[in-house]
């Protein structure tokens, strides 16, 4: 499972937070990251410009194999609670989407495959 992170130009991306977002993320989704080929993590300061208090913002994206990617978002006053929040929404939203699947696996009704005999040509 591969992690990308993306900060925009109010979040200074360090090797810090990349190891924290990297420890967060792959311990939640651990037991999930053999179906996980990419989480993409976007941080940006929504408020920035604007005075008054800042709201961070953590959008989660992850790429199930075989599978459109899923993605949420967080909203929070410090960029760590915007973190571990997003973290918990994918973690329950990859395994949601996984037991779904596994479930339509199960429950699949194809109808039984018939094999026509070939008919016997009489002369």
């Amino acid at each position: 499972m591969k992690i990308q992170i993306n900060t925009d130009s109010h979040i200074e991306g360090n090797e810090s937070l990349s190891a924290y977002i990297r420890g967060i993320v792959q311990g939640a989704l651990g037991r999930n990251s053999i179906h996980i080929t990419r989480v993409e993590v976007h941080l940006s300061d929504e408020n920035s410009d604007k005075r008054g208090h800042s709201e961070k913002r953590c959008m989660m994206e992850a790429r199930l194999e075989s599978q459109q990617p899923i993605a949420v978002s967080s909203f929070s006053k410090t960029l760590e609670q915007a973190i571990e929040s997003a973290t918990d929404k994918i973690t329950h939203l990859v395994a949601s989407t996984l037991e779904r699947q596994r479930s339509q696996r199960h429950r699949r009704t194809d109808p039984p495959q018939v094999e026509l005999e070939p008919e016997d040509e009489h002369d």
